[in-house]
């Protein structure tokens, strides 16, 4: 079963941590979070959902992992002024290594530099932005591109995200 590293820090949107996370686990994948330190706890946007952090950026490597996951809410915009997390997002990207990217996720993806050329979607606010980068944005529940990165816009999408996200994991198997 695939390891699943998730970029998260305060202020993520609940419900895109908890849900799709519930059903990575439940499909059998390990999830992992990772923020600036291990054992700090972060809470999402909404005070529902309280996550404890399992690795400090500066103790792992994307060769760690099978797949990236980045919530939305204000946790992306917060971690891409952050280098580090900017060139772990950015190695799975060029590793053609599954990236699963909701709402505000795809701004991490956004500042990797990593979205020319790609399908993608992402929150009403951001798809300019995704333009810019060089994105093919669509305004659909959930995107594919070249069987990699998975991508939906807001929290009602997440049926479509959770679906396509694990049936990319299964390829991994």
């Amino acid at each position: 079963m695939a390891k699943i590293a998730t970029l998260i820090t305060d202020m993520f949107e609940d419900v895109e941590y908890t849900d799709p996370s519930k059903a990575f686990n439940d499909a059998g994948h390990e999830v992992f979070t990772i923020e600036k330190e291990a054992g700090k706890e972060v809470t999402g946007k909404q005070g529902e959902a309280v996550v404890t952090i399992d690795k400090g950026i500066d103790d792992v490597s994307p060769d760690d992992y099978d797949a990236l996951f980045l919530p939305g809410g204000f946790s992306p915009d917060q971690l891409r002024a952050d280098d580090r997390f900017v060139a772990f997002t950015k190695a799975f990207m060029d590793a053609k290594k599954p990236v699963f990217a909701i709402c505000h996720g795809p701004q991490l993806l956004i500042t990797a530099k990593a979205l020319e050329g790609r399908k993608a979607t992402g929150f009403k606010s951001i798809q300019v932005d995704m333009e810019y980068a060089g994105a093919t944005v669509v305004d659909e529940e959930v995107a594919v591109c070249q069987d990699q990165l998975v991508t939906s816009r807001q929290p009602d999408d997440l049926p479509a995200f959770n679906r396509e996200s694990l049936r990319l994991l299964e390829k991994l198997a």
